[in-house]
């Protein structure tokens, strides 16, 4: 079995790594794929703590995986709202960099 501080400490990397996308990325798919993977370093950090806590036998805890769920949600609303925000970007300037978006 995998140590626990192996779990939440891929989960952490991951979730650096993400906000770091975030901080430095100019290109707006970048940018999106970053907030994708901060999202997953939190699911894996769910899951993660809900198999190492996961109750006793009468009663299991899934509140780990019902979190992760609601993540995946937010996840699809957030591709989906990116892309429609992407297409737009697109068809009215040409380019899909951040710094022209407000300009």
């Amino acid at each position: 079995m995998i140590p626990e501080h192996h779990v939440i400490g891929l989960s952490a990397i991951l979730f650096a790594i993400g906000v770091l996308g975030v901080l430095v990325r100019r290109n707006f798919i970048g940018l999106v794929l970053s907030i994708a993977l901060t999202f997953n370093a939190s699911n894996l950090a769910f899951v993660g703590f809900n198999r190492f806590w996961p109750g006793d036998e009468a009663k299991l805890h899934w509140d780990g995986q019902v979190f992760v769920a609601v993540v995946i949600a937010v996840a699809a609303a957030q591709v989906v709202m990116g892309l429609s925000v992407l297409f737009s970007m697109f068809r009215n300037r040409n380019g899909v960099d951040i710094d022209e978006a407000g300009a």
